[in-house]
């Protein structure tokens, strides 16, 4: 079967750190934090009382009283990114309708907000984002839903890449989604004692591959890219970010929380054979770094299986560090930022390191963000994404110049 060439026309982003590609890009290059104290509700009898939470993001800018009467936070979002996406894609409304343009959406808790606050009438007449998003721009094509936990953005790009790449589809929507900062979601994390108690210092708590690190930071957003074909993109003179190039997913199959290196590296080396890369063309690697002692310690190992003495030469960053953990968007979101890395030959950086860990001793971008632009010709990228359950998903991108 013929694989058509697929790259990224169009980015939409509403995140912590900003909303919109320029601000997002912005702040997350400088290494400025969107971690906050939640005020939405009492925190008083949480262990955690901060979060990531879009506070630059006001959802009357997109929508009408009716609308948001109907919208629950998690397709505001979405369908905001949508919009930002199809616009900085050049696409006009009669390129997105019909048959040939596809929606995939990943996320973890769909409308959790809207879940706690009506229950029942959200089910008798709510919609998911992927499907408000196939219904304001007539996307006829495949609508699918991808819920892997923490790899479901990834998983939809990966999905949405082979669509095109195979040609069941012309063009996707694809990313994910997610606004999980309810007082139901906080408590249950809560139990679980994975996120951050660094609620002094809300801006330092996310200390991702640093020995003092004691959890992730929930978060809320959306990340949404156009993914087209190369010929579509370059016939209508379309911006071009990056090409994807390959993807990978695999199952530990072991255990609900604890992840498995062996998993992770399978994954990778999928998503490099899957673009037909050697690992020595890996110039970068945006990692899951959540900041928990098992995730970091288990992907750096990962990492090192993969490509071996080289590892300690390739730049790797942990975006949660200054966003915090959105969960099902968190791979759309970070595939994003990679994106933008190869754009623009910055890293960003991870923030909050503060200890050496014996286990974590890669080269996690801790200086503050990374000129790359000595590099010659095209930057190559992997972003990693591994989700609770053992759902991993891996994508390879590089940088493109026609």
């Amino acid at each position: 079967m013929t694989k058509r060439r697929v790259v990224v026309t169009g980015i939409g982003v509403v995140s912590p750190v900003g909303v919109g590609t320029e601000k997002f890009w912005s702040a997350l290059s400088a290494g400025r934090s969107g971690i906050s104290a939640i005020e939405d509700f009492d925190t008083s009898a949480l262990r955690t009382t901060i979060a990531g939470v879009c506070r630059d993001f006001h959802s009357e800018e997109f929508f009408d009283e009716r609308e948001l009467s109907r919208l629950d936070r998690v397709s505001q979002m979405a369908l905001a990114a949508t919009e930002m996406a199809v616009k900085d894609a050049a696409l006009k409304a009669g390129d997105v309708g019909g048959f040939d343009t596809g929606v995939i959406l990943g996320t973890g808790f769909g409308g959790q907000r809207s879940i706690e606050d009506f229950c029942g009438a959200f089910f008798s007449n709510g919609q998911g984002p992927s499907s408000n998003i196939a219904i304001r721009f007539k996307a006829r094509g495949p609508n699918i839903t991808v819920t892997t936990a923490c790899s479901s953005g990834a998983n939809a790009i990966g999905q949405a890449f082979y669509l095109v790449r195979y040609g069941h589809a012309e063009r996707v929507i694809a990313g994910g989604a997610d606004s999980p900062i309810t007082p139901v979601v906080m408590d249950a994390w809560k139990e679980m004692r994975v996120l951050s108690t660094k609620n002094e210092q809300p801006a330092r708590a996310c200390k991702p591959f640093s020995a003092n690190r004691d959890g992730f930071v929930l978060a809320e957003g959306a990340g949404i890219v156009i993914l087209e074909t190369l010929e579509s993109a370059v016939a209508r003179g379309a911006p071009i970010y990056a090409e994807i190039m390959g993807y990978g997913s695999t199952a530990d199959a072991a255990h609900i929380t604890f992840p498995d290196p062996e998993g992770e590296a399978t994954a990778m080396m999928r998503a490099l054979s899957d673009g037909s890369l050697q690992p020595s063309e890996i110039d970068y690697i945006n990692a899951h770094g959540t900041a928990t002692k098992l995730n970091d310690a288990s992907e750096t190992e990962a990492i090192k299986r993969v490509f071996g003495s080289r590892a300690y030469e390739i730049p790797v960053s942990s975006s949660k560090s200054m966003l915090g953990h959105s969960m099902g968007a968190s791979g759309a979101i970070e595939l994003i930022a990679a994106t933008m890395a190869i754009k623009t030959k910055v890293l960003p950086p991870t923030i909050n390191y503060e200890e050496p860990d014996p286990q974590c001793d890669l080269d996690y971008v801790t200086e503050g963000p990374r000129d790359v632009s000595r590099l010659t010709g095209v930057m190559t990228a992997m972003s990693n994404s591994f989700g609770f359950g053992g759902n991993n998903a891996v994508l390879t991108l590089r940088g493109i110049s026609v």
